[in-house]
């Protein structure tokens, strides 16, 4: 997709907009330099029992082929609200977003609407596109006469630092 990069570029405008930085911060674009090889480990880790650990690496995997396949159309960006914190979403963690990916009933989206840029899960039903927010004290957002939904992108993975801090 050739319009990609200038799309992303004219979503800067928007986010310099102060109502605009309630749902999501600043974009990052995401412009892998570097090779980041991470060893992978053969065997899987159970999230019941533990099992006997193994130190056998099967082999590695490069963390920029892993987290964006479509570089000109990825981006990241930063929560900036607690209204997705039920999908695993909390304020300051970061969201890869892919541009270049039609978006599905049920995907986590970067969308704009009237412009304000909001992440909600994407609805699909018989009435139309609505926007799910994944915490009870959000409202869900319906579209009224004379609205317009545009998915800026699909989330395709959340970076978070699980280590609390000390």
């Amino acid at each position: 997709m050739s319009t990609i990069p200038n799309s992303i570029i004219e979503i800067k405008p928007h986010l310099n907009n102060s109502k605009v930085l309630r749902e999501i911060g600043p974009i990052i674009l995401a412009t892998p330099s570097t090779f980041s090889s991470i060893p992978l480990a053969i065997e899987k880790v159970s999230a019941g029992f533990p099992s006997p650990a193994q130190d056998y690496i099967d082999r590695s995997i490069d963390m920029n082929e892993h987290l964006i396949k479509n570089e000109e159309a990825t981006f990241i960006v930063r929560v900036a609200s607690l209204s997705m914190i039920n999908a695993g979403i909390d304020i300051n963690d970061e969201l890869i977003v892919d541009r270049s990916l039609d978006a599905k009933h049920g995907d986590i989206v970067i969308a704009l609407i009237d412009d304000d840029f909001t992440v909600k899960r994407l609805m699909i039903d018989e009435k139309g596109k609505w926007l799910k927010a994944e915490n009870p004290d959000f409202k869900n957002i319906y579209l009224q006469e004379g609205q317009e939904l545009t998915v800026w992108g699909v989330v395709t993975f959340i970076l978070k630092n699980t280590r609390r801090k000390s």
